[in-house]
């Protein structure tokens, strides 16, 4: 049975986005958790290239039909990705993350969350966020930034405006960690955010358009940090994030990755004549970049542009300012130029 979920565990470490493996073999432990031995078997001889059916039954050596039930209980659970293309169905293996651990927001229990962290604290979690580019990119504040310093791509409430579908989920990150008991903070956990151009039938958890866009609202005023997928063209979700919780800002506050999450273009500015030393910037900052002393003092070096101490300063002390050209970096294009960017620099193409 271990050599399935090995396989598995070695496909998933060939994906862009990474499954490395540990001294433990906490990996496989999860693994075990989420698949069974028949779809750790079948996934096990999937790739991150869509595939057929027959294809994916050949090499794993069963019936067509056999296998064809086990892909799609595994895409309903969201464990592995289906999609039509020329009429016929096809299946390719989901990364890790973003994918598989998401996916867990329903059923994750005390034994999944207690493997994760280990997997996490073991160094899945550096291994999964080091290589570039990042798995996620901040999108700053709407609320924060001028109108005509905005980026397209970074213009959050466009894209909603342009999707006819949203749905609404638990933050798997808080979940996760309310089960180790380690949370720190009283975030809420309904803040998870994806939607579509996709017209479809309703699905559980939609909300309407009005609601998504209010969520994106209520995360900013709160003090949490949005990211989404790191590309231009493509991007299907928004996190709102917290760096206690997170992964991916746990990256950079509590395993010392600091380009764990792809930075916005932009920093935060303090106007000395307006602060009025109050520390608020300093407990919204999700990530340590904001210090008070004498003065309100940003580290350029830690700030992640998302603006969450512009919007919580009651003097309007700071704003957000577009980086030089020299040091804008651009989302890669679309996801697949993201996998090959990702692939390259993990030395798995050439």
């Amino acid at each position: 049975m271990n050599d399935a979920f090995e396989k598995l565990a070695r496909a998933l470490d060939l994906l862009p986005g990474a499954f490395p493996k540990t001294e433990s073999g906490s990996e496989l432990q999860i693994l075990k958790k989420i698949f069974s031995p028949e779809e750790a078997h079948v996934a096990g001889n999937m790739s991150g290239t869509s595939e057929t059916v027959d294809i994916i039954a050949e090499r794993a050596g069963q019936p067509e039909a056999e296998a064809e039930t086990v892909l799609r209980s595994m895409a309903r659970r969201g464990i592995i990705w289906a999609a039509k293309k020329d009429g016929a169905r096809n299946y390719r293996l989901a990364p890790f993350i973003v994918g598989i651990w998401e996916e867990q927001w329903e059923t994750m229990d005390h034994d999944l969350a207690h493997l994760c962290e280990h997997y996490f604290m073991e160094g899945g979690i550096a291994g999964i966020m080091r290589p570039s580019p990042a798995v996620n990119r901040v999108v700053p504040a709407q609320q924060a930034i001028k109108t005509e310093i905005i980026m397209p791509y970074d213009d959050i409430k466009a894209l909603l405006m342009q999707a006819k579908r949203f749905g609404l989920r638990d933050c798997i990150c808080r979940k996760q960690q309310d089960l180790v008991d380690k949370r720190k903070c009283d975030f809420p956990l309904s803040v998870c955010l994806n939607f579509t151009t996709a017209e479809g039938p309703a699905r559980p958890h939609d909300i309407s358009r009005e609601e998504a866009l209010k969520i994106i609202d209520q995360a900013e005023e709160i003090g949490l940090v949005h990211t989404v997928n790191n590309v231009v063209k493509g991007v299907f979700y928004v996190c709102n994030c917290c760096g206690c919780c997170c992964g991916i800002l746990r990256g950079i506050t509590e395993f010392g990755v600091e380009n764990s999450v792809a930075k916005a273009n932009y920093y935060a500015v303090v106007d000395e004549d307006l602060c009025t030393v109050c520390g608020i910037c300093e407990d919204r900052c999700q990530v340590g970049a904001c210090s008070v002393g004498d003065m309100a003092v940003i580290d350029l070096a830690k700030c992640i542009g998302c603006g969450i101490c512009v919007t919580g300063c009651p003097g309007e002390a700071i704003r957000l300012e577009l980086r030089p050209d020299a040091e804008i970096i651009h989302p890669p294009e679309n996801p697949r130029e993201w996998e090959e960017q990702r692939l390259r620099h993990r030395g798995l193409l050439k």
